[in-house]
């Protein structure tokens, strides 16, 4: 018996073999068809490492910042080959989306100075293949009432997606530690910092947090503010690593990509490696070991309230993680979640997916929580006004309030790429803000045609790339926060980074 179960064993294991190198030489075929990689896909920047990192200063970053935008410059911009200098390109000079013709590159890290003396910092950490523009609109918000904004850009970001290639999540958190050592020397030992994040920006601004329970050395937070928090991830990042091995071998280098695209996106990647979704599989591990490690031994008291608003529907992150792996831990410190329903509008009853209307369902635990709990949803089915539901930490039972905003009749979720985005942003909005113009206005593109014919990725043009319900975001943030200082800017200031 037991000589058949080895003979077993060595079969299946033989049979697993085939089968994985079969999946392998697959992947390394499929690598092989289209154009080959694009220099913005291949060169990568130098960055400071995590000590280096940690051993510098806010200037310093700033310097070494400089540096990687020079050798894009000198390396892409300048040597593009005559069929890579369209105006769809935003590394060619002459594109209208190139970042050098705006008044402030907002691919770059930078500091908002308020009015006066500073009443408090915050940090605002973007997202995944994201730039510090992601979060511009809410940094002001904060400088309006007398709080200095540090905008990170995190290693790898903002320059060219080759520079994802080579990145490992520990840059992005020691870059995180900079930012809070900055915020902190800026206003002194006693005023609050905030940290805000979006996306991966959340997930590194839960891990510093996590970290700072831990090590008094640290900057604790005196809040968290998560836009669509990445707490969790696919379970196809999990092993995202296994598609790029065949990029071992420089004959198979396009292995190491998920989607290869052009980039007319000034302040985001389109083209996407394999390395950045095991990062954020990596980080988000890390943040579950952690804080199930610290739930356990009683050490997550020192807490700071978190408030977090999540779409119940995101096909970029897990969106049930953020209840499961964060808000199931938190301690009675008046945290809150946001949570956005699908529309609940008759039209999409046969066309949304019955996970989807389930979802938010699925999301909500029973009985008392900690924390409150709040969903935007319909009035009612088939009623396009909407409301607040309100449960707070201890309670169960919902309070209704009003909201003076219709859900669009033409959407039917949000997506995790809308929330830090009001309907007038000047690039993803869809009624965008004529004063600026980056050069492409995403928000607002729908084409219609034959497929193949656009160099747009269709599917994120169907994603809904700004927030009908921004407002209320940001009410609930403008609550958080002493009285304004100042009035809020007309329009956008173009910050000087210091």
């Amino acid at each position: 018996m037991v000589r058949v179960l080895i003979k077993l064993g060595k079969w299946t294991a033989i049979v697993v073999l085939v089968f994985l190198v079969s999946l392998l030489g697959i992947r390394a075929w499929d690598s092989q068809q289209g154009d080959p990689l694009a220099p913005w896909q291949t060169f990568v920047p130098d960055e400071l490492t995590p000590a280096q990192l940690d051993a510098t200063d806010w200037p310093g970053y700033l310097a070494a910042e400089q540096r990687a935008f020079d050798e894009v410059k000198t390396q892409i911009t300048d040597k593009l080959a005559p069929a890579q200098r369209v105006s769809s390109n935003r590394y060619f000079e002459g594109a209208p989306m190139y970042p050098g013709h705006f008044a402030h590159d907002w691919n770059r890290s930078y500091v908002l100075e308020p009015a006066g003396k500073p009443v408090g910092a915050v940090v605002l950490i973007h997202g995944l293949t994201d730039s510090p523009y992601s979060l511009r609109d809410i940094a002001e918000l904060y400088r309006a009432h007398g709080f200095v904004a540090i905008g990170l850009r995190v290693p790898g970001h903002g320059t060219v997606p080759a520079a994802l290639t080579k990145v490992d999540w520990p840059d992005w958190l020691a870059a995180t530690r900079l930012a809070m050592r900055e915020a902190r020397r800026r206003v002194g030992p006693d005023a609050p910092i905030h940290m805000v994040g979006y996306s991966n920006g959340g997930a590194l601004a839960v891990k510093y947090t996590l970290d700072a329970c831990e090590h008094n050395e640290l900057t604790m937070p005196t809040r968290l503010v998560l836009l669509s928090p990445m707490i969790g991830v696919t379970r196809f990042a999990r092993f995202a690593g296994l598609a790029g091995l065949p990029a071992m071998l420089p004959r198979f280098a396009k292995a190491a990509w998920l989607d290869l695209l052009p980039e007319y996106n000034p302040y985001k990647y389109n083209s996407f490696p394999v390395n950045a979704a095991r990062q954020s599989y990596l980080l988000t591990d890390a943040i579950r070991s952690q804080m199930l490690r610290m739930a356990h031994d009683k050490q997550l008291s020192r807490l700071p309230p978190i408030l977090a608003f999540q779409s119940v529907v995101d096909d970029t992150v897990s969106a049930s993680a953020v209840m499961r792996t964060l808000y199931a831990h938190v301690p009675a410190n008046g945290s809150e979640v946001v949570l956005f329903d699908v529309n609940r509008d008759h039209r999409f009853d046969t066309l949304l997916k019955a996970s989807s209307l389930t979802a938010l369902g699925r999301m909500l635990p029973a009985g008392p929580q900690a924390y409150r709990t709040t969903v935007i949803t319909n009035a009612a089915e088939n009623d396009d006004h909407t409301v607040a539901r309100t449960t707070e930490a201890g309670q169960t039972t919902v309070t209704s309030t009003p909201l003076p905003m219709l859900y669009p009749d033409d959407i039917f979720s949000l997506s995790h790429i809308a929330l830090p985005f009001p309907s007038n942003d000047p690039l993803y909005g869809t009624e965008p803000d004529m004063s600026e113009n980056f050069g492409i206005r995403l928000g607002t593109a729908a084409p219609r045609g034959e497929r193949g014919a656009l160099i747009l990725n269709l599917n994120d043009i169907l994603r809904v790339s700004s927030n009908p319900f921004y407002p209320y975001i940001r009410q609930r943030v403008d609550a958080l926060l002493p009285a304004e200082v100042t009035p809020p800017p007309v329009k956008m200031a173009a910050p000087q980074a210091n």
